[in-house]
């Protein structure tokens, strides 16, 4: 009999955890740590006679490989024959060339023969491969695993896994399996979207895991809460300032008087629509508390839509109203009879999304950093990953990175002077002579806007080039360089900033800025009605 591997995953159906031999295999993992968890999972999954060989990529993969054989006593190097898992550990750098020369580099180190390979690296590492490209790399690949009789599992994490999903989506040629690992706050979706074993194939399963210190395991399955049948299907219940002084539109049409009236109503209800009025951005935090309770204890009928009544709502804001369970957000912008249309959308909805337990996790994670202005590189670099490896935005839309170069004859720590940030999220600092500037949850036909609100110049004047990135990678690529370039005049550089700091807190007025007036000169303003022109130079 053929020897197998497993994922290791408790409680999952053998059709979808088995390993078949000389198979090719890859799991997207939104999270580094969730992949972290995973791949140690699949390691101590083996049996005691299997040979694994772990590959790690770049810095990231040191903490794993430390842990492995620090906190675990189960594995064993390669010449040690104690009975214990013999694990082989190699580590190649991020680049292109390391990944192309992979199977090369694997025949001069281990020539390996009916074993387990791991390849746990970040999805940044193929950024800069073609889809031509990396269906060549598989397909070189499977037909040298099926000659070594190896099996290969590829555990891509952090930034990038969406584009390199949607790639692989459609490479079920070369490879036996695909899968993705996404966290949703409380647990995590564990989608498969085919897996082949000698036993078959099985497609487009979903399963939700939890996890917990020995790894992941499948959770069962919640038994639906049986409520109530309420014919309130067709029942409109909204604050009354959202119809903008029009009358209910019929009998089942309930103007109430403020949202905590509507709430409260509501927890009544059972697939009725509610209509919420959102004024200022103080009421966020109490709106998204109630929809995420209104959600939770009525269910997935219920239809609730949040009008913003004037432009109060960031981008962070309304994703976090939808994470909570709203099924819509209508813009200020958009007339009545627009947002009457948009309530009539909804209607027949049913929503699916998962909505975590506790509400404060929601706040916290998708809410920017709650730091601004200037940071030093270090702190820089390590707030814009928080930012870039949030899960729960939307892969490159998290924000753009700026880079400004002044004017000769001006250092960048003079042009900071005309920097003034007032958004949480959004940082700036000096490197290479130039300002580099994060503006979380900015979108890029955004940036000429938002550089504006932010400079007391127009910056064309100010700076003689911009350089702007949107794409995640891409902003961890030169945050990345930006910090390894950074030494010489860092210093220096801080310690201006720091005079000018001292310098802006003292507490200034602002100079009133004189505009023209214009004048009306009438007969009666004049020194005499009945003195006559006189040409330049003619004495008076």
């Amino acid at each position: 009999m053929k020897q197998n591997f497993s994922l290791g995953i408790r409680d999952l159906w053998d059709e979808l955890v088995t390993l078949q031999l000389a198979g090719f295999y890859w799991v997207n993992i939104d999270r580094q740590i969730d992949a972290a968890l995973f791949c140690q999972q699949v390691m101590h999954g083996q049996n005691n006679d299997a040979r694994v060989a772990l590959i790690g990529c770049g810095e990231r993969s040191d903490s794993l490989l430390t842990a492995l054989f620090t906190t675990d006593n189960k594995f064993t190097t390669e010449n040690n024959n104690t009975g214990k898992k013999q694990l082989s550990c190699y580590a190649i750098p991020e680049n292109k060339a390391a990944l192309l020369n992979l199977t090369d580099d694997l025949m001069r180190a281990l020539r390996p023969k009916n074993r387990l390979l791991v390849l746990y690296a970040p999805a940044s590492l193929w950024r800069d491969i073609s889809p031509e490209g990396l269906q060549r790399w598989i397909d070189d690949t499977a037909a040298w695993l099926h000659q070594r009789q190896c099996t290969l599992v590829v555990i891509s994490h952090s930034s990038g896994v969406t584009r390199l999903r949607n790639m692989l989506i459609s490479q079920h040629r070369g490879l036996y399996g695909l899968a993705s690992l996404q966290w949703q706050q409380d647990r995590a979706q564990y989608l498969v979207s085919w897996w082949a074993t000698e036993r078959g194939v099985r497609a487009n399963k979903v399963q939700m895991l939890q996890s917990d210190s020995d790894g992941w395991y499948m959770l069962k399955e919640e038994e639906p809460i049986l409520t109530p049948s309420l014919d309130d299907d067709g029942l409109f219940l909204m604050e009354k300032s959202v119809m903008e002084g029009a009358p209910a539109l019929s009998e089942h049409w309930q103007l109430l008087d403020d949202n905590d009236i509507l709430v409260q109503t509501g927890m009544l209800t059972h697939a009725a629509t509610l209509v919420f009025a959102l004024n200022q951005t103080s009421q966020v935090d109490t709106l998204v508390k109630q929809v995420h309770s209104l959600r939770r204890q009525r269910g997935e009928l219920l239809k609730i839509v949040v009008r913003e009544m004037k432009p109060c709502l960031r981008a962070s804001d309304e994703r976090l109203l939808l994470a909570c369970g709203a099924n819509i957000i209508v813009s200020h912008s958009e007339p009545l009879s627009r947002f009457l249309t948009r309530i009539e959308s909804v209607q027949g909805q049913r929503f699916t999304k998962h909505v975590p337990v506790d509400v404060e996790v929601l706040l916290t994670t998708m809410r920017p950093l709650q730091i601004k202005g200037y940071q030093p590189p270090d702190i820089f670099r390590q707030s814009v990953q928080m930012l870039i490896d949030n899960t729960l935005m939307p892969e490159g839309s998290k924000g753009v990175l700026v880079a400004l170069r002044p004017v000769p004859g001006v250092r960048a720590a003079q042009a900071l002077t005309l920097c003034t940030l007032r958004r949480f999220g959004d940082v700036v600092t000096i490197a290479q002579g130039r300002l580099f500037l994060f503006l979380s949850n900015c979108r890029l036909n955004e940036l000429d806007i938002a550089l504006k609100s932010i400079f007391r110049l127009p910056v064309d004047e100010a700076f003689s080039n911009r350089i702007v990135w949107s794409q995640d990678l891409q902003i961890l690529a030169e945050v990345k360089s930006l910090v390894q370039d950074d030494t010489l005049e860092q210093e220096r550089q801080i310690n201006d900033y720091v005079q000018l700091q001292q310098t802006e807190s003292a507490p200034s007025r602002q100079v009133p800025r004189r505009e023209p007036i214009a004048i009306d000169l009438l007969a009666s303003d004049l020194l005499g009605s009945d003195l006559r022109a006189r040409a330049p130079g003619e004495p008076s």
